[in-house]
């Protein structure tokens, strides 16, 4: 059969898997006219892309629809679709700002949003993972670390929301999520001359005070960064959750290991089996040639890394889901200058939250015959998750 591959597909969204190894072993460099990339399918092409920032820009961002690629890709990705030097003014000033201390100041605030949202399910024993837990889990996360009003959080929620879930049809931006974008900027353009007023301890105030030198992020870039936020921030770590949780009920071995402690193995192991972020997106600054493909300067290069994690020259027998793997190599979290800045917070999160889960119950079980996949042409993880557990 003839080798073909789109992240726009839906048989792609269903089991991506099978067709990464066609690639790697048949077309580590694959071309579709149609879609208009190019993708790198092996480890060590997509590794050495990533760390090289001259050749493979990110100035246009990190998806292919109309709407997000191209010049206006920033104001979606902030710094995340720039290159330097601009790159990296802006990442070093947020770093000031979203430091390890302020993240890890934050453990006993995640265990009572994690709690306040799970005690009232395991009262009803049935329910949506992703729409009770893990949507509301990191969105609220996140406003307890910029700073948001608690009245204002569940107008954050509903938005955040809004913008994430995709139409069952299609993989484009759809109008509310559009207009709930243009909310989000004008609510937190708000509360941005707010808080430039009254300083708090949170992560508005240490933007806002976030200097080297003279140097200060403006009043845009601030709100570009809290807009990252949303999909950098709620988003990744809402389907992780998903993916966690499922991948470790498809495996009741490796469950019964996780509950018994091994969380962070389940974490780092999971996201390298099911990885949430399945490609970044890069173009070319020059020609390149590669596997002899010839690729013109300004081509969109599509980096599979969700197949650099099942790569068998890295990862020996990379389909299997193993707790006692050593993941350190994984691109889980990007690498080079583009590596995820809130790292440390995401698996912070996940931790917490498996922890006060599995505190609380004996097992679980999904409702496999009603289990919904979002579809995106970057990301992989669940719009619905129905699941049961049993309460210890």
């Amino acid at each position: 059969m003839q080798l073909q591959y789109s992240p726009y597909d839906f048989d792609v969204h269903r089991d991506p898997y099978p067709y990464y190894a066609r690639l790697r072993a048949e077309a580590p460099v694959f071309h579709n006219p149609d879609d208009d990339f190019y993708a790198f399918a092996r480890y060590a092409d997509i590794v050495a892309a990533l760390r090289d920032s001259d050749r493979f820009s990110s100035v246009n961002g990190l998806r292919m629809e109309p709407a997000f690629w191209g010049p206006q890709a920033e104001r979606f990705f902030s710094f995340v679709a720039m290159d330097p030097p601009k790159h990296t003014r802006l990442r070093g000033l947020v770093a000031r700002a979203f430091t390890n201390r302020r993240v890890q100041e934050l453990q006993p605030r995640l265990r009572e949003i994690a709690r306040g949202l799970w005690e009232p399910l395991l009262e009803r024993e049935s329910f949506d993972l992703m729409a009770d837990f893990a949507g509301p889990f990191p969105t609220d996360v996140i406003s307890e670390l910029v700073g948001v009003p608690e009245a204002d959080r569940d107008m954050i929620r509903k938005l955040g929301m809004e913008i994430m879930y995709t139409d069952e049809e299609s993989t484009d931006l759809r109008p509310e999520a559009v207009q709930a974008i243009g909310t989000l900027v004008g609510y937190y353009t708000e509360l941005a001359i707010e808080r430039s007023k009254t300083r708090r301890d949170d992560l508005l105030s240490g933007l806002l005070d976030a200097a080297d030198g003279d140097d200060r992020l403006t009043p845009e870039e601030i709100v570009g960064v809290l807009i990252l936020l949303v999909g950098a921030g709620i988003e990744t770590t809402m389907l992780t959750l998903g993916n966690l949780w499922h991948v470790a009920w498809q495996h009741p071995d490796r469950r019964r290991e996780a509950f018994g402690g091994r969380i962070d193995e389940w974490i780092a192991e999971g996201m390298r089996y099911e990885p949430a972020t399945q490609t970044q997106l890069r173009s070319t600054t020059e020609p390149i040639s590669l596997h002899g493909v010839d690729i013109p300067a300004g081509a969109r290069i599509l980096l599979l890394t969700a197949s650099a994690n099942r790569d068998p020259e890295v990862f020996a027998e990379p389909d299997t889901f193993d707790l006692d793997r050593d993941t350190g190599a994984a691109l889980s979290f990007g690498s080079g200058r583009h590596h995820c800045l809130g790292a440390n917070l995401a698996q912070l999160e996940l931790r917490v939250a498996l922890e006060e889960i599995i505190g609380t119950i004996a097992d679980y079980d999904i409702d496999a015959a009603n289990l919904r996949r979002i579809h995106a042409s970057n990301n992989r993880g669940f719009a619905s998750l129905p699941t049961t557990v049993t309460v210890r």
